[in-house]
């Protein structure tokens, strides 16, 4: 009986081979087909002839900070036969992701997270379905959800009362709660519901694959036919597609029994879905979708915006002040209050900076050759716009490490219209959730500052650069001291928002 490719592949000898074999290809095909003799741009060595570069598992976009600072603001790494340009400085990221977006807009193959984990159907990692989920987070349907927001945002400030201590966990059953609310029309109690604590496993284990280099079959496809290695991840797809399911057929049974439900973006794709073309499953992964346009940004900048509070009280101390001065200590801040608050915008700003959540961004295409100052980006290559490093560009952030909100303002005290950090991403793959997250950090950083001093605990200090290990980082878990300031006490604090989002 003929030997199959598939059992050759299982082989460990044979897989040495055909990875030497495939690098060879690619080496002479690029050097083939190369339309321009320009360079790439400079950068390290590789330390592998076979494998390229080594991509630090673990806190990669720090040591593609290091990395710009030697090499420049773009600076090439080699995967494999494949090519990694990495956007460090906020010109370049302007010319090469903003004004040549059409040209960056696709996405690079991921086998590891975009096929095996998410079944070619993730948002994140493919075009399909973002226009209709772009359409349903524009800020103009902000508006709209501004009750679920505030009715969220309330609870989260009974849950600081009730457990000061689990601050982080309740940043994250505000976000989930939202997200559920948006998607499906319904909102859990509390962080221990069952689908919150399935949704924020599903964003962590997004978050720990899509790390950079961690995957090699991404460069190897011929790794995917090694018996058992994606395992892990075709169990999280199935948990993962399972759970959407579940939770798009419980609108989908709703709306055949002729029950009232509110607007959702699970009932737009359901009443659409022939229009859309889109699958059950197809449909179900979009309406996912939602848990990661904003979710995790949103429980995370929270809680940075808490760590802010307490490593730099003075910049806590102005939102304070212009709060009471606009809002005054009789009723809680709302979003409608937003345009009044710039000092309270410019924290939130600084919080997306500071410490941004998608630190390492999400890998660009090119899809076609880009010249950028003489050097060539070429078409088929992954590039990545660190965000960690974008948002220390010393033109535009001089002292990164500092929290500093007031660049953020005009010498007039209004919001600056010609400064960004890309927090949300660059071009047409912005995340779609932006506005929602800004709404929502917006929104919770106000009545956090409004109804609280947020003190440091002297006897718990905070290391500021203690994050998860994720593509999506959270601060690791930190103590502080939440002191009454809108009225004497806890309960008092109650009783003002006894009515708040009704």
């Amino acid at each position: 009986m003929a030997t199959s490719f598939v059992e050759i592949a299982k082989q460990p000898e044979s897989i040495a081979v055909l990875l030497l074999s495939a690098t060879l290809f690619g080496v002479i095909h690029k050097r083939l087909t190369q339309s321009t003799t320009l360079p790439l741009p400079p950068g390290p060595p590789a330390e592998s002839w076979i494998f390229g570069n080594s991509i630090p598992k673990v806190f990669a976009y720090r040591k593609f900070e290091e990395w710009t600072k030697e090499y420049g603001p773009v600076f090439t790494l080699r995967q494999g036969f494949s090519t990694v340009i990495v956007v460090g400085r906020i010109q370049a990221a302007i010319d090469i992701m903003e004004k040549e977006g059409a040209s960056t807009v696709d996405r690079p193959l991921s086998i590891a997270v975009g096929e095996t984990l998410s079944g070619g159907m993730r948002v994140l990692l493919t075009p399909a379905g973002e226009r209709a989920l772009h359409a349903h987070l524009q800020p103009k349907s902000i508006a709209s959800y501004s009750p679920t927001l505030m009715h969220s945002a309330r609870q989260h400030i009974l849950d600081i009362l009730d457990e000061p201590s689990r601050h982080q966990d309740h940043a994250k059953r505000y976000a989930a709660a939202v997200v559920m609310a948006l998607a499906y029309g319904k909102l859990p109690k509390s962080y221990f519901d069952p689908i919150v604590i399935a949704v924020n496993r599903c964003l962590t284990r997004l978050g720990n694959n899509l790390r950079p280099g961690l995957w090699r079959v991404d460069n190897w496809p011929i790794l995917r036919y090694v018996p058992g290695y994606l395992k892990e991840l075709q169990d999280g797809h199935q948990e993962e597609l399972e759970l959407f399911q579940s939770q798009l057929n419980e609108v989908r049974e709703k709306m055949a029994r002729g029950e009232e439900l509110s607007q959702s973006f699970g009932k737009y794709l359901i009443e659409r879905q022939k229009e859309l073309e889109l699958s059950d499953d197809e449909a179900s992964y979009l309406a996912g979708s939602m848990f990661g346009a904003g979710s995790d940004t949103t429980a995370s900048a929270i809680s940075v915006g808490v760590m802010a509070s307490a490593c730099f009280p003075e910049a806590a101390e102005r939102v304070r002040q212009e709060l009471d001065s606009v809002i005054g200590k009789e009723r809680p801040p709302q979003i409608s209050d937003q345009e009044n608050l710039p000092q309270t915008m410019a924290f939130v700003l600084e919080t997306f900076r500071w410490r941004p959540v998608s630190s390492g961004g999400f890998a660009h295409k090119a899809t076609k050759d880009i010249i950028w100052q003489n050097y060539l980006i070429p078409a088929g290559a992954a590039v990545i716009g660190n965000i960690w490093s974008v948002a220390r560009d010393p033109q535009f952030f001089p002292d990164p490490e500092r929290f500093n909100p007031q660049q953020w303002l005009t010498p007039e005290g209004k919001i600056r219209e010609d400064l960004k950090s890309y927090s949300f991403g660059f071009g047409r793959r912005v995340c779609p959730g932006q506005h929602m997250a800004s709404a929502s950090v917006f929104l919770n950083t106000a009545l956090i500052q409004w109804a609280f001093h947020v003190r440091a605990d002297p006897a718990h200090p905070i290391d500021d650069l203690a994050f998860t290990e994720s593509a999506n980082a959270h601060p690791q878990p930190f103590k502080v001291i939440f002191e009454p300031r809108a009225a004497k006490t806890y309960e008092g604090i109650r009783e003002l928002f006894e009515d708040y989002g009704a």
